[in-house]
């Protein structure tokens, strides 16, 4: 193998190095394309961590806001286990 190595033309393992970069960004965008479509870059889950415990710790707008993505977010659960239940 080692000979066979030392025989390639001078330059030869660029092209390795982008062959692997190719790989890397087409994987790279795959996750990004998946955890789109699967909601993963929403802004509002923060909100999730937030109960009626919390109330007094917030505005009435983002306890407001709390809520409905909680509310939301009970729905898409509620939708996912019916679609697996099926």
């Amino acid at each position: 193998m080692t000979e066979y190595l030392q025989s390639l033309p001078d330059g030869w393992t660029i092209y390795v190095w982008l062959v692997a970069a190719a790989m890397i960004l087409i994987v790279a965008g795959y996750f990004m394309w998946w955890a789109a479509k699967n909601e993963q870059f929403d802004e509002d889950i923060k909100y999730v961590i937030f109960d009626e415990k919390d109330k007094n710790k917030m505005s009435p707008e983002d306890f407001a806001k709390s809520q409905e993505v909680m509310k939301h977010q009970m729905q898409r659960r509620e939708e996912n286990l019916a679609k697996k239940s099926k």
